[in-house]
């Protein structure tokens, strides 16, 4: 754990925070070591397991839809992909765990008009670039 500090000092990056889970395998003195660093650390809710995975499956999204698609120039341009994402993934991005809505947007009624069907039209927006696509009908 020393050598964890020590390197990011070096490197110039200041941590706040340490999120982690209540495992019997972290020991008292890693908080300690990170205390003196001025690092906090923060433990997950009790009997939450499934928080951790939560955030890691987001985080394994993120990764394959965007980081493993973009060059990333700097930490603003970072930022700006991330929050692209997140509004992306929030208001657009279908969720099979949600019968295909997304978070903040519910599932548009489908079309039975048949010859609404024949004329149907769909648009597609383009994010970042043309990493990410949204969809939608074009009135």
């Amino acid at each position: 754990m020393k050598n964890l500090v020590m390197d990011l000092e070096e490197a110039g990056c200041r941590a706040r925070y340490l999120i982690r889970d209540r495992d019997g395998k972290f020991l008292a003195l890693m908080d300690e070591i990170l205390a003196e660093a001025g690092i906090r650390t923060v433990l997950t809710g009790v009997r939450v397991p499934r928080m951790n995975a939560v955030m890691e499956r987001w985080v394994q999204s993120c990764r394959r839809e965007l980081l493993d698609r973009c060059l990333v120039w700097n930490e603003r341009h970072l930022r700006h992909a991330l929050r692209e994402y997140e509004r992306f993934y929030n208001r657009h991005r279908a969720h099979q765990a949600l019968d295909q809505a997304a978070p903040l947007r519910a599932v548009p009624d489908p079309i039975t008009d048949p010859t609404r069907i024949a004329e149907l039209s769909v648009r597609r927006r383009d994010r970042l670039g043309g990493v990410l696509h949204e969809y939608s009908h074009a009135a």
